[in-house]
């Protein structure tokens, strides 16, 4: 009986590869299949799920210097920020359409980077020099799990949080994806809690149509603005927060 032949560091690295492969081929099912990570970019589903947001005023601890700021960035998804104006001049905001606005002084071209809702009371400010345009804390959107199967089990019914993606509705940039909260299913007809002035305050839903309005509905660009969801372009359920770790939580 002849003894088995020694293995070499290509036998290794092949079945390492192989591994490899599987791993990220079951992964790549996982998500698109069963659950799919998402990021929540901005406020208009608060305070159900949270985007980037600001608690202004708060102070810099020991906690906000490296390492230990990583550690709090984990557990809390927060970092301390504290903008000086480069030049004097009034601040100037322009709204990304990410949740966040590029922020500036006067005619300096340097710009900061701030959660909308942080920029609110700063436009038109005057400021100097070295001044101390904004400080606090910067915390990062709640990380989501989209549940992709239950509807394949049950129809999509009002109140579900749903995700959709945009490829398709003119008034929406393509490519992207909302979440929203789901007011009116096919041939439902919604009366609007929070009608926009010139709008329809009465709508019904046709074959295939859905109904999505943000729960923060004074900072919120939905269904009541731009018209219905096709049923096609629905991609899942809204599940559990995952992250950050302190913020875990179901979403109802």
């Amino acid at each position: 009986m002849s003894a088995a032949a020694k293995k070499t560091w290509q036998d290794y690295g092949r079945e390492w590869l192989d591994t490899l492969v599987v791993a990220i081929s079951v992964a790549m099912a996982f998500r698109a299949y069963f659950y799919e990570p998402f990021n929540i970019p901005t406020g208009s589903m608060q305070e159900t799920l949270w985007g980037y947001h600001t608690i202004e005023g708060v102070e810099k601890t020991a906690w906000d210097v490296f390492p230990l700021s990583i550690a709090k960035w984990i557990w809390t998804g927060a970092r301390h920020v504290e903008f000086k104006a480069p030049a004097s001049g009034s601040i100037h905001a322009r709204d990304r359409r990410d949740g966040f606005a590029d922020v500036r002084v006067g005619t300096d071209p340097a710009t900061f980077k701030l959660p909308t809702d942080a920029c609110r009371g700063l436009v038109g400010r005057y400021v100097r020099a070295g001044e101390t345009v904004w400080k606090g804390e910067v915390v990062t959107g709640d990380f989501i799990f989209v549940n992709r199967w239950i509807w394949n089990f049950r129809k999509p019914k009002d109140g579900d949080v749903m995700i959709f993606s945009t490829t398709g509705i003119d008034a929406l940039p393509q490519g992207t994806h909302y979440i929203k909260r789901m007011k009116a299913t096919p041939g439902e007809t919604y009366v609007l809690e929070h009608p926009v002035e010139g709008r329809p305050a009465e709508v019904t839903m046709g074959d295939d149509e859905y109904f999505a309005c943000g729960d923060n509905f004074d900072n919120s660009y939905d269904s009541r603005y731009w018209g219905v969801v096709p049923g096609r372009q629905l991609r899942g359920l809204g599940s559990v927060v995952f992250w950050p770790i302190n913020g875990w939580r179901t979403i109802r």
